[in-house]
């Protein structure tokens, strides 16, 4: 099973924790940071939507024309487009990148900003809506017409198209949610279904909701899925664990002081995409679960985003929590620092390498045993030797990591 790896495509460099030092949209930044995933082992990177943003499929045809490897992960509302429109607007940008784009569909988490385009349908029609538009569109990649349609949301008569998918491969379709109504437009529609990062138990289960739906509907077609953490890493578990309590601290602050994070949702108020409810739900039974899953961002986020949940580790920490995750199936990972590009850098340098080999390992039939040994060498031969004297503290710091607790250390 490959493993591949989706940063975030900003246009400034402004975060939860840090106001930006860039223009609101920096051409020259979003360069640069597609460029320090790009040459840095990430294979996909996500432009996102919500109404303050910068319009991401131009901003998607800028960085394609600056870069030549990367895959292009267009978010796209379909409230604000018709969608024989759309189809070609992707189509057309497909062509410009040489065969590098994938859409997330994005039926919208926030009521308020739907409406500031227009949009007040309710939550469930909402859905119903994409999974329709993702059908015509759809079918005017694979077909490009002539045909009508006639649905609950679209009607058109004898639409085609000339342009045709980059050798004839049609973009991906990514979805994501985790409501009920969510789970039956993913399950009848998606290439990839995107989840936001929920302890092991919950993310499986969720998962079987999904492929329950899948086979109710006859998919024979096998899903992809994604996961999406927030990385913090350092060399060891306990410099990782003391730059998560940083980055919590300057978020905490941020918020008492009465800053608006996120314009579109507020901490005080109750969030209303479930996929953020698990998330608090999962941050309710505990801080901390499964070798390195930390939630207390997404409380103090409160309703204020999705991807509110880390992992906090070493390098050699994470990378034994994603292969967790590989075991369930999830084969592309969503990840987003609070440093976006020296965290782009330093992911890609220190566990992108790792997660890979530990998968073609794992493929080339390494047993567990046989893994955990490798591993156990590899650490060593990139730690090298030491003095006696710091000797005795990384070997407390390579028991922690061998047996991948990830633990958090006291707090001072």
């Amino acid at each position: 099973m490959p493993v591949e790896f989706l940063g975030m495509g900003a246009g400034s460099d402004s975060t939860e924790t840090t106001p930006a030092t860039t223009a609101f949209f920096d051409p020259a930044y979003a360069v640069e940071i597609a460029r320090a995933h790009e040459d840095n082992g990430w294979d996909h990177l996500l432009f996102a939507y919500n109404t303050t943003l910068q319009d991401p499929i131009v901003q998607a045809a800028w960085v394609a024309a600056h870069t030549g490897r990367i895959q292009l992960r267009i978010a796209h509302r379909p409230n604000v487009s018709h969608p024989t429109y759309a189809a070609r607007s992707f189509l057309t940008l497909d062509h410009l990148a040489g065969g590098r784009v994938t859409v997330h569909f994005i039926t919208g988490g926030s009521q308020a900003d739907q409406a500031r385009e227009g949009d007040r349908l309710p939550k469930d029609e909402r859905y119903r809506r994409t999974r329709e538009y993702i059908q015509v569109v759809r079918r005017i990649w694979e077909t490009g017409g002539p045909f009508d349609w006639h649905g609950e949301f679209y009607e058109f008569e004898d639409f085609s198209t000339g342009l045709r998918p980059v050798a004839g491969r049609r973009p991906g379709i990514s979805f994501g949610g985790s409501s009920e109504a969510a789970w039956q437009v993913g399950a009848a529609v998606a290439d990839i279904y995107a989840l936001f990062g929920e302890p092991l138990d919950d993310a499986a289960a969720q998962q079987q909701q999904i492929l329950d739906r899948a086979a109710a509907l006859g998919r024979s077609a096998p899903l992809r899925w994604q996961i999406a953490f927030r990385p913090i890493i350092a060399p060891t578990d306990e410099q990782a664990w003391e730059k998560a309590h940083q980055i919590l601290g300057r978020l905490t602050a941020r918020r008492d002081g009465g800053e608006v994070i996120d314009p579109l949702r507020h901490h005080s108020r109750p969030p209303e995409a479930a996929g953020t409810r698990r998330l608090l739900e999962a941050a309710s039974r505990g801080d901390h679960h499964d070798r390195a899953l930390w939630t207390a961002l997404a409380t103090a986020a409160g309703g204020g985003g999705g991807s509110a949940t880390a992992l906090v580790g070493s390098y050699d920490t994470v990378t034994q929590a994603l292969l967790d995750y590989t075991d369930l199936g999830f084969e592309i990972f969503g990840l987003r620092g609070y440093d976006l590009v020296a965290d782009a850098r330093e992911f890609g340098q220190h566990v992108i390498p790792q997660v890979r080999a530990e998968v073609a390992r794992r493929e080339a039939g390494s047993t567990p045993d046989q893994l955990r040994a490798e591993h156990a060498t590899d650490r060593r031969q990139r730690r090298g030797p030491t003095t006696s004297a710091p000797a005795s503290r990384d070997a407390t710091l390579t028991e922690q990591n061998a047996g991948g607790s990830g633990k958090p250390p006291p707090r001072p």
